[in-house]
């Protein structure tokens, strides 16, 4: 950057810098959002080349934080989001100049007719929408070999910890990418199974997959209505729990919200671990991974167990259950038809059928790897009458419930479940929510998560565990980007 100020400030205080920091400096009038949102224009021009997980900035960006700017010096803030960047999943509507694409072409030009809840709040918390991020086309319901992070829209996401070795997870993996790289404060992921969660666990993040319900669905190009949340990327706990904050509700369009939320307030307590009975998840989970990495989970349960937890060993018998994915191919078409047809004329798809006729008539540019997903779902009637949707719907929620989640913590007496990495399968069908942090690094360095996992609305347990486990280990470690901003290519004439 030009700027000597905000070049200091952005080399020397910006990377890992917290939304208390950032809070801090602008009540000081030592920095504003609207330096904020130049820095961090500064490092996407820098280092995300090397990744490849902003789709799009939105070109209001400096003009709203400049009036942010203003209102904070007439007002005072909002409160924590006031001012702070954020960058929202490509499937998460917004009504302004961005577009709204799932990492489809066939929705490269569309822009949402109105803001989704999720938009809508965080207007409201005073945040400034940066931008948009790459990821898993149709949040990885398209191919069943595609690659997480991928889009035809937008390209390969890569994990800025090993571009070249580690998966970047998915489907939210640009949001993942992107908050690893400190290119946004913060930034919203969304989930059906593990796309919150995965990538959090493989790019040193705090990610909070919420119960279905806590936040809006509203807005957001839909998987599955059974699984589908909204939720936080960040690098700090607090910092999630502030987004999370901000875009939790009770939304009439959305009957899921239509709960008393649970308080999301005093959870930052270090000492939550003291007491706690934690059931500890290996059967289907352990054997499956990397020795390197069962060994980092063990450490992690020896290190509750130090901190004051008394950890269980836990089976759960839907553990070994046969999960399919036929109720999020009955849901999708459904859903998806439902978004699709509230969108401007000038879109060229209106229905899955032709969002599947419009991949075959560019498929050079579409069907790098396949679609047979969208093909399946579309095979369905779309009215969700079928016996087999309702039976494995029923099947779902009774193992994921009362055979998984549920039964762990009444049969052991648990307060929460520890998972290794994600450990999303379960609580994804039940509608549970999940608390994923950083626990270490393997040792060519990929980043390794634990999950916290809890029955319905149990968010506040989980992340009070979370915070407690992040503030005694301080795990997580900025990746080692490209070039700098201020380091010149040398070239010869």
């Amino acid at each position: 950057m030009k700027n000597p100020r905000l070049n200091t400030l952005m080399e020397e205080w910006l990377p890992e810098a917290t939304i208390d920091d950032m809070q801090d400096k602008m009540e000081k009038g030592e920095m504003t959002s609207h330096d904020l949102v130049l820095m961090y224009m500064a490092r996407i021009a820098a280092y995300d080349k090397e990744i490849n997980s902003v789709l799009e900035l939105n070109p209001d960006a400096l003009h709203i934080a400049a009036a942010l700017d203003a209102e904070r010096n007439q007002k005072g803030p909002r409160g924590p989001l006031h001012g702070i960047p954020v960058l929202l999943k490509d499937n998460i509507d917004t009504q302004d100049k961005l577009h709204t694409s799932a990492g489809s072409l066939a929705l490269k030009d569309s822009i949402a007719p109105k803001d989704s809840f999720v938009a809508t709040k965080l207007r409201e918390a005073g945040a400034v929408i940066l931008g948009k991020t790459n990821m898993t086309e149709w949040a990885n319901f398209m191919a069943n070999n595609m690659k997480s992070g991928y889009s035809s829209r937008g390209g390969q996401v890569l994990n800025p910890y090993g571009p070249e070795k580690f998966e970047v997870g998915g489907s939210s993996a640009g949001s993942g990418a992107s908050i690893a790289a400190n290119l946004a404060a913060v930034a919203v992921g969304t989930e059906t199974d593990g796309s919150i969660l995965n990538p959090a666990s493989q790019n040193s993040l705090v990610g909070i997959k919420p119960t279905v319900g806590l936040v809006s669905r509203s807005g957001i190009i839909p998987i599955s209505h059974t699984q589908d949340t909204a939720g936080p990327m960040a690098r700090t706990v607090k910092d999630a729990v502030y987004l999370l904050q901000a875009i939790a509700g009770k939304n009439p369009e959305d009957p899921a919200t239509m709960v008393e939320m649970p308080e999301l307030q005093q959870l930052f307590d270090e000492q939550a671990l003291k007491g706690a009975k934690i059931g500890v998840a290996r059967e289907e989970y352990i054997g499956k991974l990397s020795q390197e990495k069962e060994e980092i989970f063990q450490r992690a349960v020896e290190l509750l167990e130090e901190l004051g937890a008394e950890m269980v060993e836990a089976a759960i018998p839907a553990a070994k259950a046969e999960w399919g994915y036929k109720v999020l191919s009955y849901e999708f078409k459904a859903g998806l038809n439902a978004y699709l047809n509230r969108l401007s004329p000038r879109v060229p798809v209106k229905t899955l059928a032709d969002v599947i006729a419009y991949n075959y008539e560019h498929c050079e540019k579409m069907l790098k790897y396949g679609q047979e997903i969208l093909i399946e779902s579309e095979a369905t009637s779309g009215t969700l009458t079928e016996a087999e949707y309702l039976e494995e719907l029923e099947y779902c929620l009774y193992m994921a419930r009362e055979q998984g989640i549920d039964y762990v913590l009444k049969e052991y007496g648990v307060d929460a479940i520890l998972f290794p990495m994600d450990g999303s399968t379960i609580a994804s069908r039940a509608g549970y929510p999940s608390v994923t942090v950083p626990t270490a690094f393997t040792a060519d360095g990929e980043p390794v998560g634990i999950t916290f996992t809890g029955t319905a609305f149990s968010e506040p347990l989980l992340i009070k565990l979370a915070y407690a486990y992040e503030q005694a280990t301080n795990i997580r470690r900025a990746p080692e980007l490209g070039i700098k901003p201020t380091e010149k290519i040398h070239t010869t004439s």
